[in-house]
Parts: C-alpha cells; sequence; structure tokens
C-alpha cells in the first residue's frame, strides 16, 4: 500500500529493530553481549559503564534499539530451533544464555523528548517491545523496581545538576538526588541516577554533540572512560546516514575548527552548496521534499522563538518570500504535517535524519577577516538555556564554552542530510569565507 520511498522515509523503517546491522555495529553488539552475559552471571555491583561512540550517522540509535530487541528476544525465547544457525548472533539463543536474559528488567532512556516518542511510536508496534520500554532519566530513577540493562541513546544530553525549565523541575531533581543519595548527594547528576538504578549502563555517546551548558561535561565523560579502561569502549566508524559519506563529516568538523581543509572537496552526487537566497533555499526544500519526501528547514537558534507565545508572529524574517516560524511542535516535528514550511531548531532534529537539510546560519556564528577565526555573537543566541551560567555548580558558560557548543549545533544540523545540505549564511563575511569550501547553488 506504500512506496517503497513512503517506507524508507517512516519511522517504524528508520528506527526498526529488524534492520541489518553493519559490519562494526555487528561486531560491537557481540562484543557487548559476550560481556554482559559474563557480567550478569555474577553478582555485579551497580552501575557499570559501557560506551558505543560514533559521529553523526554511523546508527548509535540503530544499535541501541537492536541491542534492546536482541536481548528481549532471548529472554522470550522457547524454540532453540526457529534460529538461523548461520547468524552470529545464534549462539546467544542457547538454552544457558536464555535463562540469563530471563525476566531481565531493560530500559532503552532517551533523554530528547521529540526523538523519544518516535522510538516509542516504534516499540508499541514491534513484538517483544513495549512503549514503556522507553523512558526518560526521571522515569528510571523514581521507578520503585532496579534495573539489570539501561540502554542510554544521545546519552550526551543527560542533564548534570542546574537550573532546570522550572520551579516543579528543579524541586524534581533535588528529590531524586534526595532519595537517591542521601544528605551531600545534592549535585548528582542524571548519569548518577542511572548508575544507582541499574546493574549495567550502556551508553551511545557522541562528545562533539553537546550543545548546552546543563549537559554533562565533555570532561567528565572523559574521566570515566578513562576510569573504565578500553575494554568497556567500542566504536562505530562506518557512516551510514549521509552519502557524503565520513569525508563530508570530517570536512564539516574541519570547516568549523581552527585548522580548515586547505583546498574544497567534493561528494559526488551528495548536494551541498551555499544559497544566497533565503526564498530559494525554502523553494530547493520544498522541491526535494516533492521529490524524495523529508527535507527540512532548519536553523542555529539565532532568532526569538515569539509565536511560542504568540501563535502568528513570525520567528525568522529573512526577507520577502522568507518568513517563517519555529517547529510548531516539539515532539516528532520532522514527521509533522506542516514541517516543510517550518525551522526546526537543534532540539528538534537532533538523533533524527533527513533526506536534505536546509541550514540557516544565523548571526551567532560569524567570522572575523582580520583575526581569520570563527566569532560568535552572544547578543544573537536566544536559547536562554544555552547560555545560562551553573551557578550550582560554579561552571560559567564562558565565551569559549559558547563557542564550542554554537560550532557543536552547527556541525549537527550540517550533518542531518542523507542526500544533500543546503546552506544559507546571514553573517557576509562568514558567507564569504565558507565560499572557499562550498560551491554556490543557483
Amino acid at each position: 500500500q506504500r512506496s517503497i520511498p513512503e517506507i524508507v522515509n517512516s519511522e517504524l523503517f528508520k528506527l526498526s529493530p529488524f534492520k541489518s546491522l553493519n559490519h562494526d555495529q555487528a561486531i560491537a553488539v557481540v562484543d557487548i553481549m559476550e560481556g554482559l552475559i559474563q557480567d550478569l552471571q555474577n553478582e555485579s555491583q551497580l552501575g557499570n559503564l559501557l560506551f558505543i561512540e560514533g559521529d553523526p550517522g554511523t546508527g548509535k540509535t540503530v544499535v541501541a534499539i537492536y541491542l534492546m530487541k536482541l536481548m528481549q528476544d532471548i529472554g522470550d525465547h522457547r524454540d532453540v530451533g526457529e534460529v538461523d544457525a548461520d547468524t552470529i548472533f545464534s549462539e546467544f539463543f542457547l538454552e544457558d544464555t536464555r535463562r540469563i536474559f530471563q525476566d531481565k528488567r531493560i530500559a532503552l532512556v532517551v533523554p530528547q523528548q521529540s526523538l523519544r516518542k518516535s522510538i516509542g511510536n516504534v516499540f508499541e508496534r514491534t513484538p517483544g517491545l513495549r512503549r514503556n520500554m522507553v523512558m526518560t532519566p526521571h522515569q528510571v530513577a523514581k521507578d520503585p523496581g532496579m534495573f539489570d540493562v539501561v540502554i542510554v541513546d544521545e546519552a550526551h544530553r543527560l542533564n548534570q545538576r542546574s537550573n532546570q525549565n522550572s520551579g516543579p523541575a528543579n524541586t524534581e531533581f533535588i528529590a531524586i538526588n534526595q532519595a537517591l543519595f542521601g544528605d551531600g548527594g545534592e549535585l548528582r547528576s542524571q548519569l548518577d541516577w542511572l548508575r544507582a538504578k541499574s546493574r549495567h549502563v550502556i551508553l551511545m555517546l557522541d562528545l562533539k554533540q553537546t550543545v548546552r551548558p546543563q549537559d554533562i561535561p565533555r570532561e567528565e565523560y572523559e574521566e570515566l572512560l578513562a576510569q573504565f579502561g578500553e575494554k568497556k569502549k567500542y566504536r562505530l566508524h562506518t557512516q551510514m546516514r549521509s552519502q557524503g559519506g565520513n569525508d563530508y563529516i570530517q570536512y564539516i568538523y574541519d570547516v568549523l575548527s581552527p585548522a580548515p581543509p586547505t583546498k574544497r572537496l567534493n561528494f559526488g552526487e551528495y548536494e551541498v552548496g551555499l544559497v544566497d537566497s533565503p526564498a530559494r533555499l525554502h523553494e530547493l526544500i520544498l522541491e526535494r521534499n516533492e521529490q524524495h519526501g523529508l527535507a527540512r528547514m532548519v536553523a542555529g537558534y539565532a532568532w526569538p522563538w515569539v509565536s511560542k507565545n504568540k501563535k502568528s508572529a513570525i520567528d525568522i524574517d529573512l526577507g520577502p518570500d522568507a518568513q517563517f516560524q519555529w517547529n510548531t511542535t516539539d515532539v516528532d516535528w520532522v514527521n509533522s504535517s506542516n514541517a516543510v514550511n517550518e525551522i526546526g531548531s537543534i532540539h528538534t532534529v537532533q538523533g533524527y535524519d533527513l533526506n536534505y537539510a536546509g541550514v540557516i546560519i544565523g548571526g551567532d556564528l560569524r567570522y572575523d577577516p582580520d583575526r581569520r577565526e570563527l566569532i560568535i555573537n552572544r547578543a544573537n543566541y536566544f536559547d536562554k538555556k544555552g547560555k545560562e551560567n551553573n551557578k550550582l555548580r560554579d561552571r560559567p558558560t564562558t565565551d569559549e564554552l559558547l563557542k564550542s557548543m554554537i560550532l557543536n549545533i552547527y556541525a549537527v544540523l550540517l550533518t542531518r542530510g542523507i542526500k544533500g545540505t543546503f546552506i544559507h549564511v546571514t553573517d557576509p563575511a562568514l558567507r564569504e569565507y565558507l565560499g572557499q569550501f562550498f560551491r554556490v547553488i543557483d
């Protein structure tokens, strides 16, 4: 009843636990499972960590969902004779292993509301999985029982103790820390919660995707990585999203770095380039959406969200025929009905694939030709939580920290597109600078 492109663009396909794994994904799953089998046989202490690291598009979410389904199937399995003996996972369906995973409590934690809803939709329609297996850190922390395995997707978005979005959220954070750790545990993080509630915590991690001061700092993860050692760390290398491949992902990182590429590269059939007119950018996205689906415009947080309280207001005014609102929903915006005419923020697209991304780089990121470096304009960055100081942990959001997060945001936005990325730049000097690295698309 549906065309192949419709199927490929659907969340059920993109987040399916039935997708084939590539080589390094499969090896990571086998290694993790072998380690878990040994650890679950022993009375291991709470809070053991495993790390799966990977750049955008290497399939961290796919691996997380695959692990959930595999562990559930092993624990539920009755007829071992049904398993294909040729698969590399067949050894896990032996009777002894099945007993190890039987009745184990496993959860998938997704810090981001939008992605969590999408994965929950898929779990609801997948045999052996349930929507309530997809949880928030708060739900795990407040659960009266304990967990055997918690898998955390987008683990770089777990919060440290900081001023939350509302008074009730602050109260809840304090109450959880008090309940789990008692006096002296006031500054514990969401990762601490998960480690206190589960024997094993598997973190899907990309430290270059930290985008808010509330996120657990990179240096804390690096300390944990050093503490748990190489045997607890797995790396995904193969690019599964962008048709520009690993070379395109690295090129974006290099362009946004202090040591940019020395020459312009092209990436075969992958469409990437600058678009001078914002109206033309929207036209291109509409055309590609008609042809391929899942073409969306996204932008840095360089405009206030006026329409949040005034529904008819224009948020992003880029001139005639280029007036837009921010995403009118923050839950599964990518698949919402009017998304092609709106502009998504980092908080609605992180973790998602798009066929085409139209990226608008706003006034929060600029280029100083005299200093020959990328600079930020704090006054043009409108994510209040994105530049708030963490007074509770005496961690100010310095210009250096804010710059690293703004660059991380644009790196995420510029690596969403499977088939192509169109870029509109509002700062003339930055537009000229990026013209060294990207062709202009008419």
